[in-house]
Protein backbone atom coordinates (compact mmCIF):
# COMPACT_ATOMS: atom_id res chain seq x y z
CA UNK A 1 0.00 0.00 0.00
CA UNK A 2 2.61 2.56 -1.20
CA UNK A 3 -0.14 5.09 -1.82
CA UNK A 4 -2.26 6.10 1.38
CA UNK A 5 -4.31 9.57 0.05
CA UNK A 6 -8.04 8.46 -0.05
CA UNK A 7 -7.78 5.44 1.76
CA UNK A 8 -9.68 5.14 4.82
CA UNK A 9 -8.29 4.20 7.98
CA UNK A 10 -8.85 3.67 11.87
CA UNK A 11 -7.05 4.91 14.86
CA UNK A 12 -8.47 3.48 18.05
CA UNK A 13 -7.05 5.32 21.45
CA UNK A 14 -6.76 8.37 19.08
CA UNK A 15 -7.72 11.55 21.34
CA UNK A 16 -3.57 11.29 22.74
CA UNK A 17 -0.24 9.98 22.06
CA UNK A 18 0.60 7.56 20.05
CA UNK A 19 -3.09 7.38 18.40
CA UNK A 20 -2.97 11.61 18.31
CA UNK A 21 0.03 11.19 16.49
CA UNK A 22 -1.13 8.48 13.90
CA UNK A 23 -3.71 10.27 13.14
CA UNK A 24 -1.48 13.97 12.18
CA UNK A 25 0.77 10.92 10.26
CA UNK A 26 -1.75 9.77 8.11
CA UNK A 27 -3.81 12.62 7.79
CA UNK A 28 -0.02 13.85 6.09
CA UNK A 29 -1.33 11.14 3.93
CA UNK A 30 -4.15 12.33 2.81
CA UNK A 31 -5.94 9.54 3.98
CA UNK A 32 -9.60 10.03 5.11
CA UNK A 33 -9.65 9.20 8.72
CA UNK A 34 -12.13 7.45 11.22
CA UNK A 35 -11.13 7.78 15.08
CA UNK A 36 -12.33 6.75 18.42
CA UNK A 37 -11.26 6.73 21.86
CA UNK A 38 -13.26 7.45 25.21
CA UNK A 39 -11.82 10.79 26.07
CA UNK A 40 -14.02 13.16 23.55
CA UNK A 41 -12.45 16.55 24.38
CA UNK A 42 -9.44 14.74 22.98
CA UNK A 43 -10.94 13.52 19.90
CA UNK A 44 -12.11 17.59 19.39
CA UNK A 45 -8.62 19.15 19.63
CA UNK A 46 -7.28 16.11 17.23
CA UNK A 47 -10.15 17.04 14.69
CA UNK A 48 -9.09 20.38 14.98
CA UNK A 49 -5.14 19.56 14.26
CA UNK A 50 -5.82 17.72 11.11
CA UNK A 51 -9.41 18.85 9.30
CA UNK A 52 -8.03 20.83 6.69
CA UNK A 53 -5.37 17.99 5.95
CA UNK A 54 -7.75 15.68 4.84
CA UNK A 55 -10.90 15.23 3.09
CA UNK A 56 -12.94 12.61 5.32
CA UNK A 57 -12.80 12.86 9.01
CA UNK A 58 -15.16 11.57 11.61
CA UNK A 59 -14.77 10.42 15.07
CA UNK A 60 -16.69 8.53 18.03
CA UNK A 61 -16.20 8.23 21.49
CA UNK A 62 -15.97 4.15 22.06
CA UNK A 63 -14.48 2.52 24.92
CA UNK A 64 -12.94 -0.61 22.89
CA UNK A 65 -13.62 -3.17 25.57
CA UNK A 66 -17.00 -2.59 24.49
CA UNK A 67 -17.92 -5.92 22.44
CA UNK A 68 -20.99 -3.30 21.27
CA UNK A 69 -19.36 0.05 21.36
CA UNK A 70 -15.95 -1.36 18.68
CA UNK A 71 -19.75 -3.00 16.78
CA UNK A 72 -21.49 -0.33 16.30
CA UNK A 73 -18.65 1.77 15.20
CA UNK A 74 -18.09 -0.76 12.59
CA UNK A 75 -21.39 -1.10 11.55
CA UNK A 76 -22.12 2.89 11.13
CA UNK A 77 -18.92 3.21 9.44
CA UNK A 78 -19.95 -0.07 6.98
CA UNK A 79 -22.58 2.08 5.93
CA UNK A 80 -20.75 4.50 3.98
CA UNK A 81 -17.63 2.42 3.09
CA UNK A 82 -17.22 -1.61 1.91
CA UNK A 83 -14.35 -1.75 3.90
CA UNK A 84 -11.83 0.03 5.98
CA UNK A 85 -8.27 0.28 3.97
CA UNK A 86 -6.01 0.43 7.42
CA UNK A 87 -6.90 -0.45 11.00
CA UNK A 88 -5.09 0.22 13.26
CA UNK A 89 -5.69 -1.08 17.18
CA UNK A 90 -3.74 1.20 19.19
CA UNK A 91 -6.05 2.45 22.14
CA UNK A 92 -4.58 0.88 25.88
CA UNK A 93 -3.70 1.02 29.43
CA UNK A 94 -0.52 0.70 31.73
CA UNK A 95 -0.55 -1.51 34.56
CA UNK A 96 1.95 -2.50 36.65
CA UNK A 97 2.38 -4.68 39.76
CA UNK A 98 3.17 -8.94 40.23
CA UNK A 99 0.37 -11.92 40.53
CA UNK A 100 0.19 -11.39 44.52
CA UNK A 101 -0.57 -7.54 44.12
CA UNK A 102 -2.97 -7.60 41.30
CA UNK A 103 -7.23 -8.44 41.88
CA UNK A 104 -9.08 -9.86 39.40
CA UNK A 105 -10.60 -6.49 38.55
CA UNK A 106 -7.44 -5.44 37.71
CA UNK A 107 -6.94 -8.27 35.36
CA UNK A 108 -10.28 -8.06 33.67
CA UNK A 109 -9.10 -4.09 32.87
CA UNK A 110 -5.97 -4.37 31.49
CA UNK A 111 -6.95 -7.60 29.12
CA UNK A 112 -10.28 -5.84 28.18
CA UNK A 113 -8.53 -2.82 26.80
CA UNK A 114 -4.96 -4.32 25.75
CA UNK A 115 -5.98 -7.51 24.33
CA UNK A 116 -9.77 -7.84 23.76
CA UNK A 117 -9.51 -4.17 22.24
CA UNK A 118 -6.89 -5.47 19.60
CA UNK A 119 -9.65 -8.72 19.69
CA UNK A 120 -12.83 -6.30 19.00
CA UNK A 121 -11.52 -4.42 16.30
CA UNK A 122 -10.16 -7.63 14.39
CA UNK A 123 -13.14 -9.03 14.60
CA UNK A 124 -15.46 -6.38 13.29
CA UNK A 125 -13.32 -4.42 10.70
CA UNK A 126 -11.20 -7.22 9.00
CA UNK A 127 -14.08 -10.25 7.46
CA UNK A 128 -15.29 -6.95 5.46
CA UNK A 129 -11.85 -6.01 4.41
CA UNK A 130 -11.46 -9.75 3.34
CA UNK A 131 -15.10 -9.63 1.69
CA UNK A 132 -13.90 -6.49 -0.43
CA UNK A 133 -11.32 -8.48 -1.46
CA UNK A 134 -8.74 -5.22 -2.44
CA UNK A 135 -6.49 -6.14 0.01
CA UNK A 136 -5.78 -3.61 3.31
CA UNK A 137 -3.29 -3.68 6.20
CA UNK A 138 -4.12 -4.67 10.15
CA UNK A 139 -1.59 -2.57 12.52
CA UNK A 140 -1.68 -3.80 16.20
CA UNK A 141 0.27 -1.61 18.46
CA UNK A 142 1.96 -4.15 21.28
CA UNK A 143 5.59 -3.30 23.54
CA UNK A 144 8.83 -3.98 23.97
CA UNK A 145 6.62 -5.75 26.88
CA UNK A 146 4.92 -7.92 23.98
CA UNK A 147 8.45 -10.36 23.84
CA UNK A 148 10.44 -8.88 27.22
CA UNK A 149 9.14 -9.67 30.43
CA UNK A 150 10.23 -8.24 33.33
CA UNK A 151 9.02 -9.11 36.65
CA UNK A 152 6.36 -6.89 38.30
CA UNK A 153 4.35 -6.07 35.67
CA UNK A 154 2.35 -9.30 34.91
CA UNK A 155 -0.62 -7.95 33.99
CA UNK A 156 0.66 -5.40 31.26
CA UNK A 157 2.94 -8.21 30.03
CA UNK A 158 0.01 -10.52 29.34
CA UNK A 159 -2.01 -8.33 27.62
CA UNK A 160 0.93 -7.49 24.94
CA UNK A 161 2.34 -10.69 24.68
CA UNK A 162 -1.33 -11.59 23.43
CA UNK A 163 -0.95 -8.87 21.31
CA UNK A 164 2.37 -9.94 19.91
CA UNK A 165 1.03 -14.26 19.15
CA UNK A 166 -2.32 -12.95 18.22
CA UNK A 167 -0.72 -10.95 15.22
CA UNK A 168 2.31 -12.87 14.25
CA UNK A 169 -0.70 -15.58 13.32
CA UNK A 170 -3.18 -13.15 11.67
CA UNK A 171 -0.75 -12.19 9.62
CA UNK A 172 -0.49 -15.43 8.30
CA UNK A 173 -4.24 -16.43 8.17
CA UNK A 174 -4.52 -12.79 5.92
CA UNK A 175 -1.63 -13.57 3.94
CA UNK A 176 -3.71 -15.22 1.48
CA UNK A 177 -6.22 -12.30 0.88
CA UNK A 178 -3.17 -9.68 0.84
CA UNK A 179 -3.81 -8.18 4.25
CA UNK A 180 -0.58 -7.83 5.99
CA UNK A 181 -0.79 -7.13 9.83
CA UNK A 182 2.20 -5.44 11.04
CA UNK A 183 3.02 -5.75 15.27
CA UNK A 184 4.44 -2.41 16.73
CA UNK A 185 6.30 -2.79 19.61
CA UNK A 186 7.01 1.26 20.74
CA UNK A 187 9.53 1.46 24.15
CA UNK A 188 9.88 4.20 25.97
CA UNK A 189 7.70 7.12 24.43
CA UNK A 190 6.75 10.19 26.23
CA UNK A 191 2.82 9.59 26.76
CA UNK A 192 0.91 9.67 29.73
CA UNK A 193 0.47 5.86 29.76
CA UNK A 194 2.23 5.39 32.52
CA UNK A 195 0.48 8.86 34.52
CA UNK A 196 -2.83 7.33 33.81
CA UNK A 197 -2.16 3.40 34.64
CA UNK A 198 -2.34 1.28 37.55
CA UNK A 199 0.48 0.59 39.96
CA UNK A 200 -0.32 -2.21 42.10
CA UNK A 201 1.90 -3.31 45.42
CA UNK A 202 5.09 -2.42 45.51
CA UNK A 203 5.14 -0.84 42.38
CA UNK A 204 2.92 1.70 43.37
CA UNK A 205 6.05 3.81 44.86
CA UNK A 206 7.71 3.86 41.36
CA UNK A 207 5.22 5.47 39.77
CA UNK A 208 5.87 9.07 40.11
CA UNK A 209 10.02 8.15 39.29
CA UNK A 210 8.55 6.00 36.10
CA UNK A 211 6.43 9.40 35.27
CA UNK A 212 9.77 11.40 35.67
CA UNK A 213 11.42 9.17 33.33
CA UNK A 214 9.24 8.84 30.46
CA UNK A 215 8.39 12.81 30.47
CA UNK A 216 12.68 12.87 30.45
CA UNK A 217 13.77 10.19 28.83
CA UNK A 218 11.13 9.30 27.06
CA UNK A 219 10.91 9.53 22.69
CA UNK A 220 8.22 11.65 21.07
CA UNK A 221 5.23 9.85 19.63
CA UNK A 222 5.84 10.96 15.99
CA UNK A 223 8.43 8.02 16.50
CA UNK A 224 5.73 5.72 16.28
CA UNK A 225 3.58 7.34 14.09
CA UNK A 226 6.31 6.90 11.43
CA UNK A 227 7.32 3.49 12.06
CA UNK A 228 3.37 2.71 11.32
CA UNK A 229 2.96 4.52 8.61
CA UNK A 230 6.25 2.88 7.09
CA UNK A 231 5.36 -0.43 8.66
CA UNK A 232 1.48 -0.35 6.41
CA UNK A 233 3.62 1.02 3.48
CA UNK A 234 6.47 -1.91 3.46
CA UNK A 235 4.02 -4.56 5.02
CA UNK A 236 6.49 -4.95 7.64
CA UNK A 237 5.88 -7.56 10.43
CA UNK A 238 7.82 -6.53 13.68
CA UNK A 239 8.26 -3.12 14.27
CA UNK A 240 9.94 -2.08 17.09
CA UNK A 241 9.94 1.74 17.03
CA UNK A 242 12.49 3.36 19.36
CA UNK A 243 16.22 2.52 19.63
CA UNK A 244 15.69 0.75 22.87
CA UNK A 245 12.76 -1.32 21.57
CA UNK A 246 15.48 -2.64 18.98
CA UNK A 247 17.90 -3.32 21.31
CA UNK A 248 15.80 -5.41 23.56
CA UNK A 249 14.67 -7.21 20.15
CA UNK A 250 17.62 -8.18 18.61
CA UNK A 251 18.98 -9.24 22.64
CA UNK A 252 16.07 -11.36 22.99
CA UNK A 253 16.74 -13.06 19.56
CA UNK A 254 20.47 -14.20 19.65
CA UNK A 255 20.95 -13.63 23.83
CA UNK A 256 17.60 -15.82 25.10
CA UNK A 257 20.05 -17.31 27.95
CA UNK A 258 21.12 -13.77 29.42
CA UNK A 259 18.37 -12.30 28.51
CA UNK A 260 16.58 -12.88 32.23
CA UNK A 261 19.22 -11.51 34.07
CA UNK A 262 18.64 -7.97 31.78
CA UNK A 263 14.96 -8.54 32.25
CA UNK A 264 15.66 -8.15 36.38
CA UNK A 265 18.02 -5.53 35.85
CA UNK A 266 16.07 -3.30 34.09
CA UNK A 267 13.42 -4.10 36.39
CA UNK A 268 15.35 -2.76 39.66
CA UNK A 269 16.53 0.36 37.71
CA UNK A 270 13.03 0.81 37.34
CA UNK A 271 12.07 1.88 41.08
CA UNK A 272 15.45 4.10 41.08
Amino acid sequence: MKDLRDKVVVVTGAASGIGRATANAFAEEHAKLVLCDVNEAGLREVEREVASRVDHLEWRVVDVASRAGVKALADDVHTRFPAVDVLVNNAGVGQSGGLLDMSLDDWEWVLSINLWGVIHGCHFFVPKMVERGAGGHVVNVSSVFGFFAPPGTIGYCTSKFGVFGFSESLRGELHPHHIGVSTICPGMINTNIVKTGRFNGATSAMQGNAVRQFEQRGHSPDVVARAIVSAVKKNRAVVPAAPEAWAFYYAKRFMPGQFATIARFVSSRAGR
